[in-house]
């Protein structure tokens, strides 16, 4: 069992991590907007590339403007 300084010990710490958390998150922008959330996160992936090059071609395939 834990004694008494140990126990005020880890809960010192659990306080110590919850107020970084708080400070991380208030850091934060905020923004109301889901996809400015997410732009530019998969930009790079090469599934995301190879899916813009279908849509392009069967944009094409189809006479339909971008």
């Amino acid at each position: 069992m834990l004694n008494e300084t140990n126990l005020e010990k880890r809960i010192t710490n659990i306080e110590q991590a919850i107020a970084d958390l708080q400070t991380k998150i208030n850091d934060q922008p905020l923004s109301n907007n889901w996809l400015e959330k997410i732009t530019g996160s998969i930009s790079d992936d090469s599934a995301f590339l190879e899916t813009l090059e279908y849509g392009e071609k069967w944009r094409k395939s189809k006479n339909i403007a971008r």
